[in-house]
């Protein structure tokens, strides 16, 4: 695991081992300033000789002053080269969560829930950010002032120094336990942070729907259930790590009492110098300091170990749709074959979503798919680009297996118009060159109007420059349906697939871009799921589906004469209300 994110370091490697050079110098410089301090001290004596002990004096104070400029300095760069390390770190790490994921099939972001991965994105990074910043700086400072000022204490109070082996193992234990009992809230939060913008993301993507049930009220108290949930462990935490502070003045000050209490009787005795107390307090703070730093990296370490795992689950995901060897660079045609199909989205599912599919479709044809909620219709048709693979049988595009193309190459030869149309922020423009980046304006406008788009973007003041929010929520469903639809006419692909994509805009105006399909892509394969049977009833085949099974496959008429399911649809849309 620790491989991954030492390999994020990648060009800020140079920074990371300045701040380690200059932190270590630091540490060695803060712990020689007591030292000098105490010899300074030994000088101001008015027993001994003015002029003389003022040079030494004015020596020492030189000493004092230009290392305290260079401790300062060291600090400083550190500080500089600590902050370019550790936020290009971050920045890499984002990268290449952001790029994993890009490589997921969907089968492997089911794995995760888009508000997890989101968390894993921002706070969960923010979290090994400030634990490598924590790791280069102070996890470098501390330890190794904490040894230069044992050794400076002994050197400098010789046996005075023991009352170090006292008080620092009484201080170990207080922090480990405060430590100990801290972490398990700690490690509860992240989950809990994944609920609390799971609540925020569906709040905001559905706030038409809450606004339209008048639930504005039950979603704030869930969201403050979620928001006091947090809280809860957090403070209970934060209460824990608090003690730290007591713990600490305690032993500083008891450390302070017992070095006063024995130097005393030394220097009353004549053995010892008060010069020599005065470094022995200064580098009794600088150790018990260092060892509550350290109880801080080791909660922070902790802390950012929990986002380490969840980071290096997304990093660690193995994707399950590859490029084989040697793939195939190009589709001949648009010719789709369903080979014995069988499919379950997990392969620990115990029912098949589709079973025993055969089905042969001509390059060029206009295929209908029609049947109720759930009968397989979208499971179907997401096998043709390989957005997932088959569990049994196969599925030829052009005469060859999908699973030999190269991923790019076959889903660029594949345009699919799904049922949750998606724009993103942007112009219209901007939006409709996904389909090809490189289309000219004329070739923009000519989509749009067999797409039945044009008419209603040259209302708007900025027509083609108008701005989509995203999602496209300051445009209405059917305009939303009809430039994903331009969307994907200006790709020219070999196979066009609507998934109910025209459910939101009336007959005409489907009937209209149908019409334009015929003329646009006279060679394109055109799969077009639907509910209702006037969209699909002039296509050439027609394939009805129930259960995950194809219960029909024929022309209109044919299935009016054969299949009871597509009789009794087609019965209750043309006449079912004259009936009544």
């Amino acid at each position: 695991m620790y491989k991954k994110f030492i390999g994020c370091i990648r060009e800020y490697k140079v920074p990371t081992l300045l701040t380690i050079f200059f932190i270590t110098l630091e540490a060695v410089i803060e712990s020689v300033i007591p030292f000098i301090t105490s010899k300074l001290i030994d000088k101001i004596d008015p027993k001994l000789n003015v002029s003389v002990e003022m040079k030494a004096v004015l020596i020492y104070g030189l000493a004092l002053v230009l290392l305290a400029l260079l401790s300062l300095a060291c600090g400083g760069i550190a500080g500089f080269t600590c902050a370019k390390a550790s936020a290009g770190f971050s920045k890499n790490l984002r990268h290449d969560i952001f790029h994993k994921v890009q490589d997921y099939s969907f089968e492997n972001i089911d794995h995760f829930s888009s508000s997890s991965l989101v968390t894993r994105l921002t706070t969960d990074v923010n979290n090994v950010q400030m634990a490598y910043m924590m790791i280069i700086r102070i996890a470098v400072r501390a330890p190794l002032l904490l040894i230069f000022s044992v050794i400076m204490a002994f050197v400098t109070g010789g046996k005075l120094a023991l009352t170090f082996v006292v008080i620092i193992p009484f201080l170990v234990c207080g922090l480990l336990l405060v430590a100990r009992f801290a972490m398990p809230a700690f490690r509860r939060v992240f989950k809990k942070y994944d609920r609390l913008n799971e609540s925020i993301e569906e709040n905001v993507r559905a706030m038409r729907v809450v606004k339209g049930f008048s639930r504005e009220e039950y979603e704030k108290k869930k969201f403050f259930v979620a928001a006091d949930d947090i809280r809860k462990d957090f403070t209970k935490a934060e209460r824990i790590v608090a003690m730290n502070g007591p713990l600490m003045q305690i032993c500083i000050y008891a450390n302070m009492v017992v070095i006063l209490l024995i130097g005393s009787k030394l220097i009353v005795g004549g053995s010892l110098e008060v010069s020599v107390i005065s470094a022995m307090l200064t580098y009794g703070f600088q150790i018990l300091m260092q060892l509550m730093m350290l109880s801080m990296i080791y909660v922070m370490l902790t802390m950012s170990g929990e986002s380490m795992k969840r980071i290096a689950e997304v990093l660690n995901e193995t994707p399950s749709l590859v490029n084989p060897e040697n793939p195939l660079m190009s589709v001949k045609d648009g010719s789709i074959d369903f080979n014995n199909v069988g499919f379950k989205y997990s392969k620990h599912a115990r029912n098949y979503s589709l079973e025993n599919v055969d089905l042969h479709i001509r390059s060029g044809m206009t295929v209908g798919v029609l049947g109720g909620t759930g009968s397989g219709k979208s499971s179907l048709v997401q096998l043709i680009p390989r957005l997932y693979d088959v569990t049994d049988g196969s599925v030829e595009v052009g005469g060859e297996d999908v699973r030999r193309y190269d991923l790019d190459t076959l889903r660029g030869a594949v345009a699919m118009v799904l049922q949750k149309n998606l724009l993103f922020s942007g112009t219209i423009k901007e939006n409709l060159r996904w389909g090809n980046e490189n289309a000219t304006d004329e070739e923009i406008v000519e989509a749009c109007r067999l797409a039945q788009a044009d008419e209603f973007i040259n209302t708007f003041s900025d027509g083609y420059d108008t701005y989509v929010e995203q999602g496209g929520t300051n445009v209405s469903g059917g305009q939303k349906q009809r430039l994903c639809i331009a969307r994907a006419l200006l790709k020219k692909p070999k196979i066009l697939i609507l998934d109910d994509s025209t459910s939101a805009v009336d007959t005409k105006t489907d009937a209209a871009i149908r019409a334009g399909f015929q003329t646009y892509l006279p060679d394109t394969t055109k799969i077009i799921i639907a509910q209702r049977v006037a969209s699909v009833e002039h296509s050439d085949l027609i394939i009805v589906m129930d259960n995950g099974q194809i219960v029909g496959v024929g022309t209109h008429d044919e299935l009016l004469a054969n299949c009871d399911i597509y009789k009794e649809v087609y019965e209750q849309q043309t006449n079912g209300g004259a009936e009544e």
